[in-house]
């Protein structure tokens, strides 16, 4: 008999795209045994319109974020494999059964290649890095779908855009924090799998196409300040005071420049309010860190292996010009 699989679904409002992913997640070639929605409040219909097509909806009656709804959804599913998949995303009809495939090897969690629902040619994303400042990437976002992406591999952090979990793993390491809410609470839950030793796959042939930022936008104001707020939290929780002091400089630059970028998009302000909210957080933040110690050479080395894969990506495919100041400031990323 197969492992069960139950898909967790986290939405707020996009009712039409939630239809859209129930539907793929019917066709899937391996089967799903249930679908977990997990309302955050929507005001179009989605819920209902989720039960209509199977789902059993969980209902927050406020929106929790991303974090607080894929943690009831955890609590609330029966299986032994969660798929987390965001609402805007469609599944290709093999996804589920690729990944699967993937956790015969012992792994914890299995991700795919996300391509551009605009754009099939186009790569939403594969897996997340994170670089030493503090600031992470989807590895080839915006990039053409190619050779570089189609290579299967361990890795420590997967998206939470589609991803395949072990339950038990949640039990192992913990759920995703409540106090990142939306927004890189998938990169920080990564970075906890790698540095207590829990390792996935990427699987390239497993295939999703993700419309991306669908609730807010991805320069949105709220998007912004979250993302910036997350930033400083990320390196509260899990930078030792003597590794935040070797790498200040990293740190500095990344969100330095990261907050040029939300200039150039007209969401400075958003920019400075998260990372004042950052700051005000930090003490608390840092007394959050996992239960299990973070050993800072395994951290470090994570760090400083993520950072050489997006300066080998960038090179090969063409330098963003935030990464190519980061890596010119900071001298990082060294094969």
């Amino acid at each position: 008999m197969p492992d069960e699989v139950s898909a967790i679904v986290p939405v707020w409002n996009g009712r039409a795209m939630l239809e859209r992913l129930i539907g793929s997640l019917h066709a899937q070639t391996y089967p799903v045994a249930e679908i977990v929605v997990v309302d955050n409040g929507s005001k179009d219909g989605a819920p209902e319109a989720a039960e209509g097509l199977g789902a059993r909806v969980v209902r927050m009656g406020r929106n929790a974020g991303f974090s607080g709804a894929v943690n009831r959804g955890i609590r609330e599913s029966r299986s032994e494999w969660l798929a987390v998949v965001n609402s805007d995303v469609e599944l290709a009809p093999g996804w589920l059964k690729s990944l699967m495939a993937a956790t015969q090897a012992g792994v914890w969690f299995a991700t795919g290649k996300v391509l551009s629902a605009a754009d099939h040619c186009v790569i939403d994303g594969t897996y997340d890095v994170l670089c030493r400042g503090g600031c992470a990437w989807r590895l080839g976002h915006g990039r053409a779908d190619g050779a570089e992406f189609s290579k299967a591999r361990t890795i420590t952090s997967a998206s939470g855009t589609a991803s395949l979990f072990r339950a038990e793993l949640f039990r192992e390491v913990g759920m995703l924090d409540e106090r990142f809410e939306s927004y890189l609470e998938d990169v920080e839950f990564g970075l906890r799998c790698g540095c207590l030793g829990y390792t996935g796959r990427y699987v390239p042939e497993a295939l999703a196409y993700h419309v991306g930022s669908a609730s807010l936008g991805k320069w949105h104001p709220e998007t912004v300040r979250r993302m910036s707020r997350n930033q400083v939290f990320l390196v509260a929780k899990y930078y030792p005071a003597r590794l935040f002091f070797r790498l200040a400089w990293p740190v500095l630059a990344a969100q330095t420049l990261w907050g040029l970028v939300a200039l150039r998009h007209g969401v400075f302000w958003a920019f400075l309010r998260g990372k004042l909210e950052g700051l005000m957080g930090f003490a608390t933040a840092r007394q959050c860190r996992p239960a299990r110690r973070v050993e800072p050479r395994r951290l470090l080395r994570i760090l400083q292996e993520s950072e050489n894969e997006i300066r080998h990506i960038q090179r090969r495919t063409g330098f963003d010009w935030y990464w190519r100041v980061y890596f010119a400031l900071t001298a990082g990323g060294s094969d």
